[in-house]
């Protein structure tokens, strides 16, 4: 039954292995190029987020190819790992057939279009890593190896490199290996098991920050994880805001299967050893916060959830099979069983567009109606035509894939544009460093995107690099095309004759811009 369910899993992920990159995945797979490059990450591409998905995401394109379909064959096994993660750490800790079913829910919510499931989110690394991790420390415990405690420490340092989410796994485990610890305490004891957690959490972190010091980019990786990452993550938007996002961001599915966990942590404290009620319950209170940081709950947070979310509804679906087939009730015994299955057939055929019907380029316009994420890839193929191999581009907002599928430099380490319009300190400073950049580099290209989701301008945002590109591309520039998304999600894009030709656009998503020297 394992294997079937990661047969399907696998199908459906290789189905749509070409979907074009999003933003996300743009970044992660520029910087990843850039590393095989060896150029390090922050120098060229900067971003708040720690550098372990760069890393990895450099490793899978090494293996399996730079492009949508390495990236994706790339998650699709990350994503089986995590599936049989799952699996192995709820049949140690409950029993098999609860490991089963949790198995295959996670399969479906991780996969989901609900929580972006078929996106290589930096989330499905960090529980990937997680999950060994977590696996690692029980073995750790209950054969009171040192080893395997240092490698769970090894493994949770790497989840937090993926993302900073990962840093609450840490202390969760932390906790748990102090409760685990026999009454009275042997602090000796604790002492030398904590320390080897420790050790082993420092050592990814530790590296990192030697190799990005020998490469000269620590004062950037500072600036950008640390110090703005800090603002980011406590600009408080307010109590209705926060509920508004919360009700919004939620996925469909995780409304009734977060019952489903929390009656199945009830069932664990009434029926199991208190160790495990303590994990399972630490487990879930901490994977929740995973998604609390900056309070904007994006359904790829909740990809962070979703292992306690199918592991406890396991726990409840069997532990009530086996409660009726006990007590010889007059409900059928397989009832409970039966919910859960018609539960999620009804899911996979509410999402059977996404899985089994459409393209990948259909697939992207199901995920984000309004993007231009396929259009990136024409708009990248005409920019790598028309430019020479070490050209460098500006792209003004928040559309990094366009870097990566033209194997362009960016003229500023601006891939991403949303920091630029936050409520923070840094801000205005930000817009005149990116002005400087490009000014300086004087780019063959500019991209200059309309599109409000690439820029996410708030109410009070700082207007400097709008005024500025007003006044500086007509200057120094010709518009050579631009694209346009009309209103049945279709676009249509116009390049140089074409463009000149044809009448104006009324719905522009964004520009293409090409020096005045070249012409």
């Amino acid at each position: 039954m394992l294997i079937l369910i990661l047969l399907v899993t696998v199908a459906i992920r290789f189905r749509l292995r070409e979907l074009p990159l999003e933003r996300d995945e743009g970044e992660y797979a520029y910087a990843g190029q850039l590393i095989l490059q060896g150029i390090p990450p922050y120098q060229l591409a900067y971003n708040m987020k720690f550098p372990g998905t760069y890393a990895a995401y450099a490793l899978l394109m090494a293996i399996f190819g730079q492009s949508p379909t390495g990236i994706h064959l790339g998650l699709l096994v990350a994503n089986a790992g995590a599936i049989i993660l799952v699996y192995l750490l709820t049949a140690q800790l409950f029993d098999k057939k609860s490991a089963l079913i949790a198995a295959a829910l996670y399969a479906y919510l991780s996969l989901s279009g609900e929580v972006l499931g078929p996106v290589a989110h930096a989330t499905h690394f960090v529980i990937l890593s997680t999950l060994g991790g977590l696996l690692l420390l029980l073995v750790g415990i209950n054969r009171q190896s040192n080893l395997s405690l240092f490698s769970s420490g090894l493994l949770l340092g790497i989840a937090m490199l993926m993302k900073q989410h990962g840093a609450v796994f840490i202390l969760f485990a932390g906790s748990y290996l102090l409760n685990c610890q026999a009454r009275p305490l042997k602090w000796k004891l604790l002492l030398l098991r904590g320390s080897t957690l420790a050790l082993g959490v420092a050592t990814p972190l530790a590296l990192t920050v030697f190799l990005l010091w020998k490469a000269g980019v620590l004062d950037k990786f500072w600036f950008w994880t640390i110090q703005y990452a800090r603002e980011y993550a406590t600009d408080f938007p307010g109590i209705r805001e926060v509920l508004k996002n919360l009700t919004q961001g939620t996925p469909r599915p995780l409304y009734p299967l977060t019952w489903t966990a929390i009656l199945g942590l009830v069932v664990l404290w009434r029926k199991a050893d208190r160790s495990i009620a303590v994990f399972f319950t630490g487990f879930l209170v901490c994977s929740a916060l995973t998604i609390f940081p900056n309070f904007n709950f994006r359904p790829h947070y909740y990809v962070l959830l979703l292992p306690a979310i199918a592991m406890l509804t396991g726990v409840l679906v069997i532990s009530a099979w086996e409660y009726l087939l006990r007590t010889q009730s007059k409900i059928p015994a397989a009832l409970p069983v039966v919910l859960l299955v018609i539960f999620l057939a009804g899911c996979l055929f509410h999402e059977r567009a996404l899985f089994f019907q459409s393209t990948p380029v259909q697939a992207s316009h199901l995920l984000y109606p309004r993007s231009a994420f396929p259009e990136s890839v024409q708009i990248a193929e005409y920019l790598k035509t028309h430019t020479s191999n070490n050209a460098r581009i500006a792209i003004l907002g928040s559309e990094p894939q366009i870097y990566f599928y033209s194997r362009r430099h960016s003229a500023t380490g601006y891939i991403y544009t949303y920091a630029l319009m936050e409520q923070q300190p840094y801000a205005l400073k930000m817009q005149r460093e990116m002005i400087s950049e490009i000014e300086t580099a004087q780019p063959e290209y500019i991209v200059s995107v309309e599109d409000g989701d690439s820029w996410i301008i708030r109410q009070n945002s700082e207007q400097l690099i709008f005024n500025w590109s007003a006044k500086y591309l007509p200057t120094h520039y010709d518009r050579v095309g631009l694209l346009e998304i009309l209103p049945d999600s279709r676009s249509s894009l116009r390049l140089d004759d074409e463009f000149k030709n044809h009448p104006q656009a009324r719905d522009v998503y964004l520009n293409i811009f090409k020096r005045k020297s070249l012409n």
